[in-house]
């Protein structure tokens, strides 16, 4: 007998509660406390070890633990192509690394899933970069942002005495005999001892009220050579459904020597280096699969039609469909029916070999039923009390902001997310305004919109916009109709919140009106900005609609910044630039609020507002005139312009009239005040004040009959910043002077106040 020592990473969720897990393996446990972890976990392979005569390598002599910091810059990827995003993330990387017995280095990123070995310790931090940036580029940002946002970890051990001369089993994770190297490239056999969240919350793997459902998928996948798909919604319960099914077939003696192995599709082609490569490492797999008798759960069936080729034609799952249709495949999964209709279409003679289960979204009882379950769970294993109302108020919430999702996926999705804000607030209460302020920072709503004890304030909300967008008084009164129709619940929750088109000349506040918005709607808790603008005159030909919206495998501008930002206002500047097909292609958008590609992919855009703006009807005449047919010419030039069931699909018209010297001279009193508020001016306490006679000036300098008031920022920073910046450069910045502005012998005049 000898001894065999473990590292053992923990996190303290809470002053309370301790998550562990066995490096290397899926062996995890939760306690009050460390010791409570280590002895859950020492237990438990003890008891593997008499009963299997199996144990998980100890390959790491002595460890260390260290956190690498990792840039990258997240990447969506779609049917091969990438669409980097326009920031770098520095994210913290946790990882653990020894020597082992043989004299080679070994090194785990844990929260990543990957392991690796090295010879030369000086190596390590650059293969750590390459491989987290290679994993970690392929993410969604928010999928980023959840890595970054992770507790930070620990490390122990454990000792376990062992038989040296046993050999080791199949139960690890990370090591696997030879004769199974594409199993454990590709794949990980499922149940787990128990599952590793990504998130690092302790969440109940169950299928709550749903045990019906999870009866006929085993029933149909117990057939010989069954295929099944689990179709439904996204947030039915697919997933669910499926990981009791087989944690279930699992635990039966009669399955004992049934094995389930996990899959994503694009581990297929992931380390595919030549052409034929990823066809020869598929039929490895599958003979690997036949000697364990394994059965395969793809987690994204749908995507074995779009890797491998061109086209479904040539795809992983039409090579796959002979050993379907021979039995030397076995495969289960999960597709929603909008993924279902395309594959059908795409490939029909793949989809031919499923056998189809069905899921429904679940009654309104059985939903409360399951947040009282989960209630109950993080009660007794998280010590976390989750009010009733709170429950009830993440149901209403969820229920008319995300109509596009399912129950009972969005509730549990979005109270995880609330108690990892009430971990983060080092509170055990999950009450209404815990999920009030999670709601606003995964939204940026203000609880104005949620909470219907808070009443609008009608004059309030004039102000905001009045101050916001000078001489428009239609539009002003426009938006507070959009907000005001908002609040009382009468907007269609199928269809974007509203969609608007502005139209007049530049420069008369189009932009600012649509920021004002923004910023209303969406500015309270979203670290990115809610304004999503599109040039429109990027896409001014019939082969630029596939970079709009996407094709085939690429997904176009609209649906990245749209998936990247769901609650968001849209701003499709200059509409009328835009080719005649992206019209036509916007009309599923703004009649059903969502838009899906050719393999069943759906973007929605039920909480965007949608803001087109257009120059039609803004002629010379137009601009320097005034008048109650400014209107009618906007109305009349868009009608003629554009096909009837375009202008019908659209909410507001809304005119912009030319704008006034008194006007003006309120835009520069604006710009002024606002540049009086800028950091360098605040941070040095600076208060400043400006004449008449300046603000006069630059408004004659900064507007244009032909631009508007668009010169106005550029005349501002001409006559007043660089100058103002020069002279507190000279003047060493005096901290908490007092100047005063003025215009005088046609320069900029500043003189020091004093404060008395």
């Amino acid at each position: 007998m000898r001894n065999l020592l473990y590292p053992v990473l923990y996190f303290e969720l809470s002053p309370e509660v301790v998550m562990g897990f066995l490096l290397g393996t899926q062996y995890q446990a939760v306690g009050e406390d460390l010791k409570t972890v280590k002895n859950s976990i020492k237990e438990y392979l003890q008891k593997q070890y008499k009963k299997h005569d199996e144990y998980p390598a100890a390959n790491l002599e002595q460890f260390k633990l260290k956190t690498f910091e990792v840039k990258i810059r997240p990447t969506y990827k779609s049917g091969g192509k990438s669409f980097p995003s326009s920031f770098v993330l520095k994210v913290p990387v946790v990882g653990v690394f020894g020597q082992t017995s043989d004299g080679y280095y070994e090194c785990f990123l844990p929260m990543l899933d990957i392991r690796f070995i090295y010879h030369d310790p000086k190596l390590l931090p650059t293969l750590v970069n390459s491989f987290a940036t290679n994993h970690l580029t392929q993410l969604e940002p928010s999928l980023v942002m959840e890595q970054m946002n992770q507790p930070e970890p620990k490390i122990d051990e454990i000792s376990l005495r062992v038989n040296e001369y046993r050999d080791m089993g199949y139960s690890n994770a990370w090591e696997t005999t030879g004769a199974y190297k594409n199993l454990a490239a590709m794949t990980e056999q499922f149940p787990y001892a128990k599952a590793v969240q990504r998130n690092l919350a302790v969440f109940p793997d169950v299928a709550w009220e749903m045990e019906e459902q999870v009866e006929l998928v085993i029933k149909k996948i117990s057939q010989a050579h069954a295929n099944i798909l689990v179709v439904g919604k996204t947030g039915v319960g697919k997933s669910a459904v499926l990981r009791q099914a087989i944690k279930k077939m699992a635990a039966k003696k009669a399955n004992a020597k049934r094995t389930f192995w996990q899959l994503m599709t694009q581990r297929i082609t992931a380390n595919a280096r030549y052409l034929g490569e990823w066809q020869e490492n598929v039929e490895n797999l599958i003979a690997e699969l036949d000697m364990v008798n394994g059965i395969l759960w793809v987690i994204d069936v749908s995507q074995l039609l779009q890797a491998g080729g061109d086209g479904a034609e040539d795809s992983i799952a039409a090579f796959l469909v002979p050993y379907l249709q021979s039995g030397q495949l076995q495969i289960m999964g999960e597709v929603t029916p909008t993924q279902l209709e395309s594959m059908r279409r795409l490939l029909p003679g793949f989809v031919e070999n499923f056998q189809i289960v069905q899921l429904e979204e679940l009654p309104e009882p059985k939903i409360y039923n399951i947040l009282e379950k989960f209630a109950d769970y993080a009660r007794q294993n998280m010590k976390l009390n989750i009010e009733q109302s709170a429950n009830e108020t993440a149901y209403r919430l969820l229920n008319r902001y995300y109509p596009y999702e399912s129950f009972p996926g969005k509730a549990i999705k979005f109270l995880s997310q609330c108690i990892n804000y009430a971990n983060n607030h080092k509170t055990k209460e999950i009450t209404q305004s815990v999920v009030y302020q999670t709601f606003v920072q995964q939204t940026g709503m203000p609880q104005l919109f949620l909470r219907d004890d808070l009443l609008l304030d009608n004059k309030e909300l004039h102000d905001f916009f009045a101050s916001r967008i000078i001489g428009q008084s239609d539009a002003v009164q426009t938006l507070c109709n959009v907000v005001k129709i908002f609040k009382t619940g009468l907007n269609n929750p199928y269809k974007p919140i509203s969609t608007l088109l502005l139209a007049g000349p530049t420069g008369v506040g189009k932009t600012a009106a649509t920021k004002a918005l923004a910023e209303y709607f969406f500015g309270k808790g979203q670290q990115r900005s809610p304004l999503v603008r599109i040039d429109m005159s990027e896409f001014q030909h019939a082969g630029h609609l596939a970079r709009f919206i996407g094709a085939g495998g690429e997904v176009g501008k609209l649906v990245q910044e749209i998936r990247e930002r769901p609650f968001a206002v849209l701003l499709l500047d200059e509409i009328e630039k835009a080719d005649p097909s992206i019209f036509d292609a916007l009309l599923t958008v703004l009649d059903e609020g969502k838009l899906i590609d050719a393999y069943g992919r759906t973007t929605n855009f039920c909480n965007t507002i949608i803001i087109m703006t257009s120059n039609l009807g803004a002629s010379n005449r137009a601009t320097v005139g005034f008048g109650g047919g400014v209107s009618a010419n906007y109305e009349s030039a868009i009608a003629q312009f554009f096909r009837p069931e375009f202008v019908n699909r659209i909410d507001h018209i809304v005119p912009f009239v030319p704008l006034t010297a008194a006007h003006i001279l309120k835009i520069t009193d604006k710009e002024l005040q606002e540049l009086a508020q800028r950091e360098g001016v605040e941070k040095n306490k600076i208060k400043l004040s400006f004449s008449e006679a300046l603000a006069q000036h630059i408004a004659a300098v900064g507007f244009d009959e032909r631009y508007g008031a668009r010169p106005l920022q550029r005349a501002v920073e001409q006559i007043v910043t660089a100058p103002l910046a020069k002279w507190l450069i000279a003047q060493d910045k005096p901290e908490g002077a007092s100047l005063y502005l003025d215009w005088k012998n046609q320069a900029l005049v500043i003189a020091e106040v004093s404060s008395k």
